[in-house]
């Protein structure tokens, strides 16, 4: 009975989740469109699809990268992806200044491929051996983003005054100059990993019981637990790539994911999260622009809400 009962909540949640998200997509494409629509449409089409993809980037790799390292308050910003991305925008623009890459599709999977390749090869080293590697990669992951965080910040003492504030605008999401050609190249890698993922579902179920019990169970943990940190890389890399990085955007929309859902099931958790995130993502585009008038990046916002939530997650006692 009780199985039955968080099955039928579990469902009243998700379609509560995807009428609310309708209504927010439909707000957000006409309120204050008063120009022509053959403009407006495709203008706030093309940046409408691209918070949904990264919403549901984010939260799908959050939620991932959670269950394989038993950690509810860490996100896949601890591996260094985010000050990856610094340093390789510093570097172009030190190599190359602010005059362009060349062909922007060739700039999008250079930036993806580096991230998902620095990934791969930290796996590869440290998940090889033994079951303690997953503690070491973290912590690896983390001296990484440092030393990635002060070669930014060497280069950049290198640049002009003006090269500065051109890279400085790279360092927040931006989803006001998404490109359709990148949007859809992206889309393409995303539900690839969602795909992927989707196959993984049962034996992430059974990760949450921890590694002994998965293999008891018969789950290969250490092949599952490298191809949902792959698939965790690829997913952080695109949205990243794309937009610039959205940190705390995962922690905030996995833990409300949590809290709505009474279940551990991937199958309804992964959902539910992609849809609280894109929630949050377009309603909050919507609120900024049309309601305060704001040209304020979102991901200021966003960080500052799942820095308090980290705060909360902290300070709260264990139970």
């Amino acid at each position: 009975m009780h199985s039955a009962h968080s099955g039928m909540r579990s469902v009243h949640v998700l379609a509560l989740l995807a009428v609310a998200l309708v209504a927010v997509a439909i707000a957000f494409m006409t309120i204050g469109a008063n120009g022509r629509w053959g403009f407006v449409l495709p203008f706030r089409g093309t940046k409408l699809a691209s918070l949904l993809l990264v919403g549901c980037a984010v939260a799908t790799a959050t939620v991932l990268f959670q269950t394989v390292s038993g950690n509810r308050i860490l996100t896949p910003a601890i591996m260094g992806f985010d000050e990856l991305y610094r340093l390789i925008q510093t570097g172009l623009v030190v190599g190359i200044g602010t005059g362009g890459f060349g062909d922007p599709r060739l700039r999008f999977l250079a930036e993806t491929g580096a991230m998902v390749l620095f990934a791969l090869l930290l796996y590869r080293w440290l998940l090889a051996r033994n079951a303690g590697g997953l503690h070491r990669l973290l912590l690896v992951g983390v001296i990484g983003g440092v030393l990635f965080r002060s070669l930014s910040q060497f280069l950049q003492r290198m640049l002009d005054p003006n090269q500065f504030v051109v890279l400085q605008t790279s360092f927040f999401a931006n989803f006001n100059a998404v490109r359709p050609d990148l949007l859809a190249l992206a889309a393409l890698l995303v539900l690839a990993a969602g795909l992927a993922t989707w196959r993984l579902l049962p034996r992430l179920d059974v990760l949450l019981l921890g590694r002994d019990a998965a293999i008891a169970l018969g789950v290969d943990h250490r092949r599952t637990l490298t191809q949902a940190l792959v698939l965790v890389a690829l997913l952080v890399s695109v949205s990243t790539a794309l937009v610039g990085p959205v940190t705390f955007l995962g922690l905030l929309v996995a833990h409300l994911a949590y809290r709505m859902i009474p279940t551990y099931r991937h199958a309804v958790v992964l959902p539910a999260a992609a849809l609280v995130a894109a929630i949050t993502l377009v309603g909050g585009q919507l609120v900024l622009e049309r309601v305060f008038s704001l040209n304020a990046a979102l991901s200021i916002v966003i960080e500052f809400l799942g820095g308090l939530t980290l705060l909360v997650l902290l300070a709260r006692r264990p139970r």
